[in-house]
């Protein structure tokens, strides 16, 4: 593997943590990875706290909109290297045949959507989604994919979604 590499990111409602992570991605590891968002059951709409904890640290958020991941199973789609969940209850459902064969991963991420109270403690659930997903986002981006193998590949992908000991 070698070039500049897809990456689809997958949530339930494509509503905040995938969107969360396709800025990010497409942001920090520009000419190394392009990166797309999509949901299994798309809310239509982007909860206005992923735009706003993403302008805050001028994350571009303009293109971003939620979509079906059946999108990108269409023959004109753009081919995935990677496809990486962000929910755990996307995780359990049947997934498409991503054309390609794509290495895929899962990296579990709180729903910050779930969040109640007051509007700061909302925002800060928010935060944190897009502080995790920037983490790991990091590792992905400095993973010198080309200098190994796809088992090796998967692997290490998969790690970076591992919880890590406090």
């Amino acid at each position: 593997m070698q070039g500049q590499y897809n990456v689809l990111f997958v949530c339930t409602g494509n509503s905040a943590r995938s969107i969360l992570a396709e800025a990010t991605t497409n942001h920090f590891g520009r000419g190394k990875f392009h990166a797309y968002s999509a949901g299994s059951h798309p809310k239509g709409f982007i909860y206005p706290e992923t735009l706003e904890v993403l302008r805050a640290v001028d994350l571009p958020t303009e293109g971003l909109h939620s979509k079906s991941w059946h999108e990108f199973t269409k023959p004109d789609a753009p081919a995935m290297d990677f496809v990486i969940t962000v929910c755990d209850h996307v995780v359990g459902e049947a997934c498409p045949a991503w054309p390609g064969a794509p290495i895929t991963a899962h990296w579990s991420i709180p729903d910050p959507a779930k969040a109640q109270g007051d509007p700061q403690k909302v925002v800060k659930a928010f935060l944190l989604a897009r502080n995790l997903l920037q983490q790991r986002i990091s590792l992905l981006l400095n993973l010198n994919v080309a200098a190994l193998d796809r088992l090796a590949v998967s692997s290490r992908l998969e790690a970076i979604g591992e919880p890590s000991d406090p």
